[in-house]
């Protein structure tokens, strides 16, 4: 792999980990929750399953989706449907106030915030399509596949760490206007109607449909 291609795929890269989905929204709402710190785990678990979906691409399994209807179709509803739940989830979460008057929110355990975070990308066919479509343009195919396959994934992964953490930490740093019960229920269902609406919106997705 050439150095000029390196940096193609880095502004790739870059474009892509910027761009608002899932793992967008569900770091700033995580963030606005329960702080950069916390949301760490979260993102984590988003690069973990980041990792999954890019190498299944890298390794042709994606392209098998994309050739079997029904196993792109059980991948997709699975996906979408977590989101679904997901947002469904924070919508009806209870918010309970403190002895200080202040609203406070449940925080999960930091396995299950992980976990939160894996299966939201683990789950998202449109990532697959994505990889799928877009690997390709970085592979020298005459050289070993694997060195380049880690090289752009420690690549992809550290790009979207920095971008996730700083959605979580662009929406933690409005936390002081969330002070009370009702803004806090507020952001649940602004932040739950939006991973909802991802999770309807990948039911539209398709399998020629990798740039949508």
């Amino acid at each position: 792999m050439s150095f000029a291609t390196w940096i193609a795929f880095f502004v790739a890269a870059c474009i892509i980990a910027v761009s608002p989905g899932s793992g967008a929204v569900l770091s700033m709402s995580h963030g606005l929750s329960y702080g950069v710190r916390r949301a760490s785990a979260t993102i984590f678990g988003l690069q973990t399953g980041l990792l999954l979906v890019f190498f299944i691409a890298g390794a042709g399994v994606g392209s098998l989706l994309m050739a079997s209807e029904v196993a792109f179709n059980i991948v997709k509803t699975v996906g979408a449907l977590y989101l679904i739940y997901l947002g469904f989830s924070q919508w009806r979460a209870k918010v309970h106030i403190s002895e200080a008057q202040q609203a406070a929110v449940a925080v999960p355990p930091a396995r299950r915030r992980f976990l939160t975070g894996f299966l939201t990308n683990a789950t998202n066919p449109k990532g697959i399509i994505f990889m799928v479509a877009v690997l390709p343009q970085f592979i020298t195919h005459k050289a070993p596949l694997l060195p380049q396959l880690l090289i752009l994934a420690v690549t992809m992964c550290c790009i979207d760490l920095v971008v996730m953490h700083s959605y979580a930490f662009l929406a933690s740093s409005m936390q002081r206007f969330f002070r009370d019960a009702r803004a806090v229920k507020k952001q649940n269902r602004v932040f739950g109607g939006l991973l909802m609406a991802v999770g309807a919106a990948l039911f539209f997705v398709k399998r020629g449909g990798a740039a949508a």
